[in-house]
């Protein structure tokens, strides 16, 4: 038989994790069963009724957390020099084209996202197999190859995710802080619910949602009650 961690333990004292909650409770379970020392990032799993490997039924899109992530997201924008005081003044972290489109073909990818314009797509499109593994590569669809650099960039430092089901139907991805407040946790969970009932494709049949979780870094999953939230 497995032992138990001490941290399971601890958590299994505290919550009922067989239990079904509502967003803010599960938000508050979250909190209360996270033992980290460092401020760790709540995420959340979104089990969909979906095939992924159909086209038709491929979920992707963007949401703007009202709460932000809580991360310093590091962004790269490359663009032509007229459009480079553009991004700075947004807030981008590093600006230019050439010399980081060199940086990157030798392995250099510390950031997080990476913004462009349709214009020099055909330089960076060049960095897909640096990129594309690190799920950098900027792509009209999330909103990171655009004209209008300052506007993605700003969105992107102020919360604006993109999210895409993987291989098993799920969507991952992180909606907070646990410094955050519970209802801060649970408005933005609630964002990303609503986007992904948006997105719901029309060939898909049977219970669209069929789970949802939150978690911390490193706690147990707390179930969410998903007719709460729909």
């Amino acid at each position: 038989m497995a032992k138990i961690s001490k941290n399971r333990k601890a958590a299994l004292e505290k919550a009922d994790l067989t239990k079904e909650y509502s967003l803010t409770d599960a938000a508050s379970v979250v909190k209360d069963i996270t033992f980290t020392k460092f401020d760790a990032s709540v995420d959340i799993d979104v089990r969909l009724g979906v095939d992924p490997r159909k086209a038709d039924q491929m979920v992707r899109g963007i949401v703007t957390l009202p709460h932000g992530t809580g991360k310093e997201v590091r962004v790269l924008a490359l663009v032509t020099p007229d459009k480079e005081q553009e991004a700075k003044d947004a807030g981008a972290d590093f600006v230019g084209l050439d010399d980081y489109i060199q940086k990157i073909e030798k392995g250099w990818t510390d950031v997080d996202v990476i913004i462009t314009m349709p214009a020099v797509m055909a330089k960076v499109g060049r960095l897909g197999r640096v990129l594309g593994p690190r799920n950098l590569m900027p792509n009209p669809k999330s909103g990171t190859v655009t004209q209008d650099v300052a506007k993605a960039v700003k969105e992107v430092k102020a919360g604006k995710i993109d999210f895409k089901v993987d291989k098993t139907g799920i969507i991952h991805t992180s909606v907070g802080k646990v410094s955050f407040t519970p209802e801060q946790i649970a408005a933005n969970a609630a964002e990303v619910i609503a986007t992904l009932n948006r997105l719901k494709p029309s060939s898909a049949k049977g219970t669209y949602i069929k789970s949802i979780t939150l978690s911390s870094t490193m706690s147990p999953a707390v179930i969410v009650d998903k007719n709460a939230t729909i």
